[in-house]
């Protein structure tokens, strides 16, 4: 589901505290088994599961979709996300597709994500984009922990209002923390608060009046310089094409890669997010990018 689709938040004229709030909890284990990535734990309390391991590139990788039934978050709704990669295993995951933060009457909506990586795993955190609805609060926590020479490759797109339907993020507030440690030392950190309708969403320090942002974190084998002007030259022409008003950069500060998308399409996004992960697949993982097909549909 993109940005331009219609969809509209559940209205109501009960108060937040009357309407069902989501307490719901999903935990998943990757395990190196039989010569193949297996999905061996996984448990789930509330409306969050995965259906099924899949395996579109064959045994080494296993792709798993995550699904919230209710199709959106609204204010009070609680989800937390524990992932843990064996070692020798290597797991991809994903999202059916937009995730909807819908308007909060009072209570802020809250997401943690906790990833544990054993040394000689790989974990690809892909999920589709987060669309934060317009009076929306939400809080969103993302933990990575790696051991050794554990891999790792995540990214995020949020969009701010549904551009297509003329809604602006006028009110409302997102705060987001992201901290990846390696061997219990931290390697990266990286916390914001945004208030719609502050000055931080046309500063040139903040979105720069732009409605999508998006990031993708890598650690682990990274390019050299020769890939990385490769990889920038090709993020630049993406937008030079598709969208020339958009700023795109990237650099790598203490192991870390860090790319950053700035815009107003969540098409274009959604397509630099792939460039990039096409680029930096094979550098640390050794196979090719294969576009996994719930993107497609």
């Amino acid at each position: 589901m993109t940005q331009n689709q219609a969809d509209v938040a559940p209205t109501s004229q009960t108060s937040q505290s009357e309407q069902n709030v989501w307490e719901a909890q999903l935990k998943l284990g990757f395990a190196r088994a039989f010569d193949a990535s297996r999905l061996l734990q996984r448990s789930h309390h509330g409306p969050l599961r995965v259906q099924k391991a899949l395996y579109p590139e064959g045994p080494d990788i296993c792709h798993a979709i995550i699904i919230h039934p209710p199709g959106g978050i609204v204010g009070g709704d609680r989800l937390q996300i524990q992932v843990s990669c064996a070692a020798g295993s290597h797991a991809l995951m994903t999202t059916p597709g937009a995730a909807k933060w819908y308007k909060s009457l009072g209570q802020a909506s809250h997401q943690a994500v906790h990833l544990e990586l054993a040394a000689g795993s790989v974990l690809e955190w892909l999920p589709q984009e987060t669309i934060v609805f317009d009076a929306a609060q939400v809080d969103m926590l993302q933990e990575v922990r790696l051991q050794g020479d554990a891999q790792y490759l995540g990214s995020e797109i949020l969009c701010f209002g549904r551009q297509a339907s003329g809604e602006r993020f006028t009110q409302g507030s997102l705060s987001q923390r992201t901290r990846i440690w390696r061997d219990q030392q931290l390697l990266w950190s990286e916390q914001g608060q945004l208030q719609a309708g502050s000055a931080a969403m046309h500063s040139l320090l903040g979105l720069r009046g732009h409605t999508v942002s998006a990031t993708l974190l890598a650690a682990g084998r990274l390019p050299d310089a020769a890939q990385m002007q490769t990889l920038r030259e090709a993020m630049q022409q993406l937008c030079d094409d598709q969208e020339p008003g958009a700023a795109v950069g990237s650099s790598v500060s203490k192991n870390v890669l860090v790319a950053r998308y700035l815009g107003d399409s969540s098409e274009v996004a959604r397509a630099w997010v792939q460039l990039v992960w096409q680029h930096l697949r094979p550098i640390m993982c050794g196979k090719a990018a294969q576009i996994p097909r719930i993107w497609q549909t």
